[in-house]
């Protein structure tokens, strides 16, 4: 996939410049060590124009990420929503994803750098997933031990953890791969967060051992809206295999269903599911059809 042209734009640390112009310091401490943090947000076109979805969470978080993976942050949330938004007309995008990206400058030791740099770039992408039932496997790869980082931030070197256990469950013939954490409970997928539903209640991997996504706290109090029971707890193996349907949640993937896990294949018939409820609801939220920004 071709993520821009000639023509399109990104914010580069203050500046409006052509994405075939910039440039990066090879020697950067990113480059070479994964040490930057980002975001994933998604724009959408919505009766009230192009709406940026949870935009001022997502800045928050990518504060909140910096501070702990104690990278420089010397930038105000409010300004980089309005360069956001201003990227967004430059390009003519309305259903859009966005890629922040705080990253360091020429560092070659291991400790924190004091240089760095901003970047907002943005494409035109539709659901990470796609429309399509998943087939979901176990994957070999264990979520990081929370004692080894801050699985909490939206670090980029994580997701090389991310990427070997996508590579794995392709080349094993599945879309999708769940990594379990070190104490053998489901923890995530590769690039979202799970729930899954038993007997007419939803219930999702407690923090821990997870990115707490901003979807997932979206579909948490969803749940209260629509007077769902939603129960965050350890989930093992065997529940997940024994639930009546599942499926996956986060900004690039939105709300994903799951048609199997491994050989098991989910009883309950999609669209009558809790999840297919979501959404529905979901997708009426991001584009405005009904005021639930209001409640949730």
């Amino acid at each position: 996939m071709q993520y821009y042209d000639a023509n399109t734009f990104l914010y580069l640390n203050g500046k409006f410049v052509k994405a075939s112009e910039a440039s990066t310091d090879l020697y950067s401490q990113s480059l070479h060590y994964g040490y930057a943090v980002f975001e994933g947000i998604k724009s959408y076109h919505t009766h009230n124009g192009t709406r940026i979805f949870k935009a001022r969470e997502h800045y928050e978080r990518l504060k909140r990420s910096a501070e702990l993976m104690h990278i420089p942050f010397p930038y105000e949330v409010d300004d980089l929503i309005r360069q956001t938004y201003k990227l967004l007309e430059k390009n003519n995008f309305k259903d859009a994803y966005i890629r922040p990206l705080v990253y360091c400058g020429p560092h070659m030791t291991l400790s924190p750098g004091a240089e760095v740099s901003i970047l907002i770039c943005a494409w035109e992408w539709g659901a990470y997933l796609g429309c399509s039932l998943q087939k979901a496997c176990i994957s070999s790869y264990q979520r990081p031990n929370p004692k080894s980082t801050h699985i909490e931030a939206k670090a980029s070197g994580h997701y090389i953890n991310s990427i070997l256990a996508t590579t794995e469950a392709k080349a094993n013939g599945f879309d999708e791969a769940i990594l379990l954490d070190m104490n053998g409970h489901v923890a995530e997928a590769s690039g979202a967060n799970i729930f899954i539903e038993k007997n007419g209640k939803l219930y999702t991997p407690a923090l821990g051992h997870i990115l707490p996504g901003i979807t997932r706290t979206t579909v948490i109090r969803l749940c209260k809206t629509l007077d769902i029971e939603c129960i965050e707890k350890q989930i093992t193996v065997e529940e997940l295999k024994a639930a009546d349907s599942a499926f996956f949640c986060g900004t690039a993937a939105e709300i994903a269903g799951i048609a199997s896990v491994d050989e098991t294949v989910f009883p309950s018939l999609w669209t009558e599911t809790i999840g297919a409820t979501i959404q529905r609801t979901y997708k009426a939220l991001v584009l405005e059809k009904q005021n639930y920004e209001v409640i949730i």
